[in-house]
């Protein structure tokens, strides 16, 4: 049984969909997920994303399993479980046929993970990347979204091509180490333990 995910994100372009998945397929496999390699499917907005899931999990096959991926936009309490938190922070509620292991948090943003690689921030924008601008933060997720989108924004002021969305993110995604990733980002770690069982 293979999975398809359902991602927030993606643009909302052929061009950039293609980037997207191409991005997130090579995450992917980096993480050693070539030999079950989920279906990425761009779900657009958070809302989109969340309907599109839905709309798949009231209609299962018996050869494909629905996975959500959204980013938690906040802190996730820590009694909280994936669908607690889009209950309160959404008002999401858990379709009936969905189980707890098939929805899943970017915390607090996928833009969290990047963090987790300096040496790959530093590769892809070059030397005139501001490696000091990045901390190492004992917890990644804790970090509000704000502080990620700023620091990310100022270490790549001075780069011919500084952080933004769409075609970086999907490039940056691509070549980050998913190892560190799981190392500092529990949920994303969550998220690749569930693939790599499918």
């Amino acid at each position: 049984m293979s999975a398809v995910i359902y991602i927030e994100g993606g643009g909302d372009n052929r061009r950039l969909g293609a980037e997207f998945r191409q991005g997130w397929k090579a995450f992917l496999t980096n993480a050693g997920l070539s030999g079950r390699m989920p279906k990425v499917v761009r779900g657009g907005s958070r809302k989109e994303t969340f309907d599109r899931f839905s709309i798949a999990i009231a209609d299962p096959t018996d050869d494909t399993v629905p996975l959500l991926l959204v980013d938690s936009e906040g802190p996730v309490a820590v009694a909280h479980s994936v669908w607690q938190h889009l209950q309160a922070s959404d008002g999401w509620r858990k379709p009936d046929t969905a189980r707890d292991d098939q929805a899943f948090l970017m915390v607090q943003v996928m833009e969290s993970w990047f963090l987790a690689d300096r040496k790959a921030l530093q590769t892809y924008f070059g030397e005139r990347f501001m490696t000091n601008a990045i901390r190492r933060w004992p917890r990644l997720e804790e970090l509000p979204k704000e502080t990620v989108f700023d620091v990310l924004e100022k270490a790549t002021a001075g780069c011919s091509r500084p952080y933004s969305k769409g075609k970086v993110a999907s490039e940056l995604l691509a070549g980050i180490d998913p190892r560190l990733v799981q190392r500092a980002c529990p949920h994303a770690k969550s998220l690749l333990d569930r693939l790599r069982a499918s």
